[in-house]
């Protein structure tokens, strides 16, 4: 039989266990974002703070709007703020090499969402959408939709992020196999749906024939069917996205947008999340590789009311 001292010292000591084992779960993880005035890197945001919380972290957000300069003055934060971890959707393939390294330089590990660093080594996980592969599960719907004659447009991502021209290449790949498809112009809008617009505005006037335009992405293509609508065009112009954002789904809703390729933000946010526990438990990532690809789902009237909740389609 224990004695009365003994439970008590094996009462302490289960309760240092306790103390130790939740001690593992603590600190703060920084999340660093893109614009979350976009709903694809609002929810990027959401559900990694999310995650962390659930997983007993504190988490804050913050974001670069693209900017090289402020993402390293949030990296710099989150080093003074002693963040056991970093969640980083990067500014810019080559320009975020250096808010990586700082942060790397202070034992602290860095896990990219969305956007690759062209470096690899640094990173503990780079965690991005299957982009070649959305964007030919894309470009082939598209097809299907608009037919295989005519001229059409484009519009492009920021060119600094790789995945813009990832998408566009998984494009031509699919587009070059009809001859009878022209692209007759190409403009560069920046994710954006305001730029989007404006270049839409251009590229139709200068070809007011067109029957299509495919885009990078879900806010360009939402400002090319504002900017058709204003000019009457839209009937005979056909639209794909690619994102899976709520106003895009609202959009094939509509009736106005043909199809969005929906990227599983939500499910690699959440897994950054855990792989960076993972990593401060364990010292392991439990990922086979650093760099990770999620496959694409295609969102089209067919399926659209599986859509759940943002950026998230039911199987």
């Amino acid at each position: 039989m224990f004695k009365k001292g003994t439970r008590v010292l094996l009462g302490a000591v289960a309760a240092a266990t306790i103390f130790a084992s939740s001690a593992w779960a603590e600190g703060l993880i920084t999340v660093i974002v893109n614009d979350p005035s976009n709903p694809y890197w609002l929810t990027e945001g959401n559900v990694a703070k999310a995650t962390a919380e659930k997983l007993g972290y504190t988490a804050q957000v913050g974001a670069h709007k693209g900017d090289t300069n402020t993402e390293s003055n949030l990296v710099d934060t989150a080093i003074t703020n002693k963040s056991v971890a970093i969640i980083l959707d990067p500014a810019n393939a080559d320009g975020s090499v250096g808010a990586v390294k700082k942060a790397v330089a202070a034992n602290i590990p860095v896990f990219l969402v969305n956007a690759e660093i062209n470096q690899e080594g640094l990173a503990k996980a780079q965690l991005v959408s299957n982009n070649a592969q959305g964007a030919a599960l894309g470009a082939t719907q598209w097809v299907e939709s608009v037919g295989q004659k005519g001229k059409y447009v484009e519009l492009f991502g920021a060119p600094s992020d790789n995945n813009a021209a990832t998408r566009s290449n998984g494009y031509e790949t699919v587009l070059t196999q009809y001859p009878d498809l022209e692209k007759a112009a190409s403009e560069v809008a920046n994710w954006n749906r305001t730029q989007g617009h404006d270049k839409m505005q251009s590229m139709l006037q200068a070809n007011p024939d067109i029957i299509g335009v495919i885009s990078g992405n879900d806010e360009m293509a939402l400002g090319a069917i504002a900017a058709l609508k204003e000019a009457g065009k839209l009937e005979g112009v056909k639209v794909g996205g690619f994102d899976g954002s709520p106003d895009a789904v609202d959009a094939i809703k509509a009736g106005e947008l043909q199809y969005t390729v929906l990227q599983p933000v939500a499910v690699f946010s959440e897994e950054a999340v855990k792989q960076a526990d993972s990593f401060i438990k364990t010292g392991n990532t439990g990922a086979k590789s650093e760099k990770q690809l999620f496959d694409c789902l295609l969102i089209t009237k067919d399926n659209v009311d599986k859509y759940t909740a943002p950026f998230v389609l039911e199987q």
